[in-house]
């Protein structure tokens, strides 16, 4: 699957799965832009996880998750760990 592929079923996901309706696009807030909370944010992830087999991430990599577009590289990096944006 291409990484441009990838992008859009995590963009998918996000949409489906957000509190609040709205533009998904690498910039947008997933707080702020979206209404997504601490446990719609683990929902995501283990969405994600579940959805694209994808191992768990590190606490720490989930700390720094703020927009659409750190939820791209966060899973594109955990589908290729050796990939340069990881």
């Amino acid at each position: 699957m291409s990484d441009e592929a990838i992008r859009e079923r995590i963009r998918t996901a996000i949409g489906e799965l957000a509190p609040v309706a709205g533009t998904v696009a690498p910039a947008t807030s997933l707080t702020v832009d979206l209404g997504f909370d601490s446990l719609g944010l683990i929902e995501l992830a283990v969405y994600l996880e579940q959805e694209l087999q994808l191992p768990a991430a590190a606490e720490d990599d989930l700390a720094g998750v703020e927009t659409v577009a750190d939820v791209e590289a966060l899973v594109l990096g955990l589908l290729v760990p050796d990939r340069p944006d990881a």
